[in-house]
């Protein structure tokens, strides 16, 4: 066999570059957004006194089944691993913590304050902002029962949401156990999870399929289906919306509860300095996994309510039950950082470069490989990042590199340059550039950037 068939034969077995469904790569331009997104989520966490964890991608399958309820176990990624142990990949990062929480609280005490980035896996449909691999970005009180972590999980979105950029969007809250005590007084208390499913379908698919589904699935009579969705759909101001509500929950005290902490919360983030705006009643929320047993929350965004939801949590009081005899109540809420991005490059808040590096210096001069090095070193120093580029070629050629990157300002010295002891400094947005002196080029490139 000749050489050209022999590398036609060795071309035939190359295995197609592709990735699954549901799974993505992340080019520069996509990954530098997100890691922006994951520096503010961890300063704003941090700001709050929570500390950074990690647990495995895999659990054992008896750790992660039933967690979530039954169509998060149809969507789990479950296999035998070499040993033959029944292992299953993480779907959030809320029962991974429970289980760390049981394990490790001896040492940790309480209450523990934790976040947690990582990425989570659920076999299920694609569709916008959503994929079957994705990135959360949690954090989690365990050990306090008091609404005071409540409320500050709301004041944590707030402020998160903000730092990234947002002014107009609604952190949408209720209490499970409103609902659960409307339940317990109609006898339906038994069906809670079967009612909760089909109320988290209400925006999908509204109101009167609800009502039959809450009929089907839970036995309910049609007045008292209906009562429910009515429930469910009251709105106005959260004063109006709680008034309305105790009368309907007279006759349990776990809705009377629910709508005290309600109350309590509102009052709280209020008095804190959320704006009224920011944080509305509503009574729909129910939050779709199962270990959910007080204080919801969803977070949409006022220019863009499609997208679903971009932060969500609420409290599991009896998650960490499954693993241990200890009491250890929980709070928390989970920024959606996929769904985010595709919110924010929708809207335009996404600039679009390839590089982190702000500063661009041409390697033109073989002979000066040195002081090109130096001079990125300097510029460095000053907390600016700076890309030198590897090869010693044509200027134009590394110009047009520099612009297809997307570098904010360009930094260029040849013979005649370091011979005059000046630099040229070049904005790549307006093309401008001006000569400066060797001493002022940190300055200028300041200016430039500050533009």
């Amino acid at each position: 066999m000749d050489d050209e068939a022999d590398g036609n034969e060795r071309n035939d077995e190359r295995i197609k570059p592709r990735t699954l469904k549901g799974f993505r790569d992340f080019l520069p331009e996509a990954m530098i957004p997100r890691e922006r997104i994951m520096d503010i989520a961890r300063r704003v966490f941090r700001s709050y006194g929570f500390s950074p964890i990690d647990t495995p991608a895999l659990e054992y399958l008896d750790v992660l089944l039933g967690k979530g309820g039954a169509e998060t176990d149809k969507q789990l990624y479950r296999f035998q691993d070499h040993g033959g142990r029944d292992v299953g990949m993480r779907f959030d990062l809320t029962v991974p913590l429970a289980r760390f929480a049981a394990q490790h609280i001896g040492t940790l005490g309480t209450p523990f304050k934790r976040y947690h980035i990582a990425c989570v896996w659920r076999g299920e449909n694609t569709q916008r902002g959503r994929y079957r691999e994705f990135m959360q970005c949690d954090f989690d009180t365990i050990g306090a029962k008091n609404v005071a972590a409540d409320a500050e999980v709301v004041l944590v979105v707030h402020d998160l949401l903000r730092a990234i950029g947002f002014e107009r969007f609604t952190i949408r809250v209720n209490n499970r156990l409103v609902l659960s005590g409307l339940l317990e007084s109609i006898g339906l208390q038994s069906h809670a999870t079967d009612v909760l499913r089909a109320l988290d379908k209400l925006a999908k698919i509204g109101p009167e399929r609800v009502v039959e589904e809450i009929q089907q699935t839970a036995g309910a009579s049609a007045k008292d289906a209906a009562c429910i969705v009515e429930m469910v759909q009251l709105s106005g101001p959260n004063d109006a919306v709680l008034a309305q509500l105790r009368p309907l929950v007279s006759g349990s005290e776990r809705g009377k509860e629910g709508v005290d902490r309600l109350s309590e919360l509102l009052s709280a983030v209020s008095t804190a300095g959320v704006p009224a705006e920011r944080v509305r009643l509503d009574v729909s929320i129910a939050r779709g996994l199962d270990y959910y047993t007080g204080t919801v929350l969803e977070t949409t965004l006022d220019d863009l309510p499609t997208i679903g939801s971009v932060c969500s949590g609420g409290r599991y009081d009896n998650l960490a039950e499954l693993y241990t005899n200890q009491q250890l109540p929980g709070i928390g809420a989970s920024l959606g950082l996929d769904r985010l991005l595709a919110a924010m490059e929708e809207l335009g808040m996404i600039e679009k470069t390839r590089t982190p590096a702000q500063v661009f210096i041409p390697y033109f001069d073989a002979s000066r490989l040195g002081d090109y090095l130096h001079l990125a070193a300097e510029l460095r120093s000053a907390g600016l990042a700076v890309e030198v580029y590897p090869e010693p070629t044509k200027l134009g050629k590394q110009l047009q590199y520099a612009d297809r990157k997307g570098f904010r300002v360009a930094v260029i010295a040849g013979e005649r340059e370091f011979a005059a002891g000046e630099c040229q400094i070049k904005n790549l947005t307006t093309t401008e550039s001006v000569t400066v002196p060797r001493d002022a080029v940190l300055a200028e490139v300041q200016r430039v950037l500050a533009k």
